[in-house]
């Protein structure tokens, strides 16, 4: 029996326009975010002096939402128009930025008030996350939901090659403040996007007390052996990922004497590789096994990691940007498949909280990422803390490599299986 929803007919077109709007939404708001994300620490570190332990708490304090609101947005996402909630999310988003520039332009600008506005900011963040992987099924055929992931990935990719080389040269070149402009008029682009889609009508929710919706989502993760091992995965990966990003941004202008383009620009090869790996990822797929396609993400993640260490003994931009971009390649595939994986065997009724519960275990264990990135940067040497880094993805690795996941063949076996 068939979990996906009914797509809408008239959808012979793999990718509808209903699709593309959401794809370019899609690219305008991961554009947006990824300028703020990139702008501010450069900001704190250049503007207010700020050093790891700083830099640790406003990555954690931006990155909480998606521990506090994943799983009550996934079950709006669940109950209300998707639409409409990722609209209400891009807006926050808009309204955070605007206190931003203000701030900045009358020179009240702070670690703690970026912090504040970085957590409201992600608030929307997390609505529209939650929202736009459960809205794709309603929107594309089943057979073509790898395709639409892609999609949407190589959007989120370029997000994240654009964003950080853009914002360390609007902040060397203009001033701060420029890149956060920029980064409201994305915002404000992706809700005129998101207001032009048609989304289709779906089953009223049951009524049912939250905690109950809550309590099925979560025990239909822990329980299926292969959306678990996911799970952890996610969980081991963000922590490491958030180490690394504590103890960059200072580490590269300090130790290995970058400016703010520089900075930047390493940072930019991590959208680089995500291009490329969203590029690529069909073809590959196409030449493996699924469950060793998904294998490719943690392992080129545990490879780069090592080759971000060896910055310590060559000390250069072209040795950390090729550590981002071993961080972009890999990792995308990786999202693409288990994007799909968990949309294949998830009923479309519990699409908000699934993709919610795994949104708050592996993004939500991000504040702890930062705060140990954060400590391990402040009390330990710069050698130490990249083989924290290492270790960390090393353990990703082996809780993927070790589960059922890897003895998938391919995807169609998986979906024969469920429609039985």
């Amino acid at each position: 029996m068939s979990h996906q929803g009914q797509v809408p007919s008239g959808l012979d077109n793999p990718l509808p326009p209903a699709f593309h709007k959401l794809a370019i939404s899609n690219l305008m708001a991961q554009s947006a975010e990824q300028l703020t994300l990139a702008a501010v620490p450069i900001v704190a570190v250049l503007m207010l002096q700020a050093g790891p332990g700083q830099i640790g708490l406003v990555a954690a304090v931006q990155s909480l939402p998606f521990l506090l609101f994943s799983i009550p947005l996934g079950l709006l996402a669940d109950r209300m128009s998707r639409k409409k909630l990722m609209l209400l999310s891009e807006m926050l988003r808009v309204c955070a930025l605007v206190v931003l520039i203000a701030a900045l332009l009358l020179n009240q600008i702070s670690v703690p008030l970026l912090a504040a506005i970085g957590f409201f900011a992600a608030v929307g963040t997390v609505g529209f996350s939650v929202s736009a992987p459960s809205l794709v099924p309603a929107l594309v055929n089943r057979e073509h939901l790898a395709k639409a992931n892609g999609r949407l990935e190589l959007a989120r990719s370029m997000a994240f090659a654009g964003g950080p080389a853009l914002a360390g040269a609007l902040i060397a070149w203009m001033g701060a403040s420029t890149s956060f402009v920029l980064s409201l008029m994305l915002s404000l682009a992706a809700v005129g996007f998101l207001n032009q889609i048609s989304e289709p009508g779906r089953q009223a929710a049951p009524d049912r007390h939250p905690w109950l919706e809550i309590k099925d989502g979560a025990h239909f993760v822990w329980t299926h052996d292969l959306l678990r091992p996911i799970l952890f995965t996610s969980v081991a990966w963000n922590i490491s990922w958030f180490v690394l990003q504590a103890i960059y941004v200072p580490y590269a202008i300090r130790t290995l004497g970058m400016g703010s383009s520089e900075v930047g620009l390493t940072l930019a090869c991590y959208g680089a590789g995500m291009i490329a790996g969203s590029l690529m990822a069909s073809k590959i797929v196409a030449r493996m096994t699924f469950g060793n396609a998904i294998l490719l993400g943690p392992l080129f993640s545990v490879l780069a990691a090592a080759v971000m260490a060896f910055t310590h003994f060559w000390p250069t931009p072209t040795v950390a940007g090729l550590a981002y971009f071993l961080f972009g390649f890999g990792p995308i595939i990786w999202t693409i498949t288990s994007t799909t994986l968990r949309q294949s065997v998830t009923p479309n009724t519990m699409m908000g909280r699934v993709t919610a519960i795994n949104i708050v275990t592996g993004t939500g264990a991000r504040p702890i990422g930062a705060l140990l990135g954060g400590f391990v940067g402040e009390a330990f040497s710069d050698l130490t803390s990249l083989l924290v880094v290492v270790a960390g993805f090393s353990v990703q690795a082996i809780i993927i490599s070790l589960s059922r996941v890897r003895a998938l063949k391919s995807l169609s076996e998986l979906q024969e299986s469920q429609e039985e």
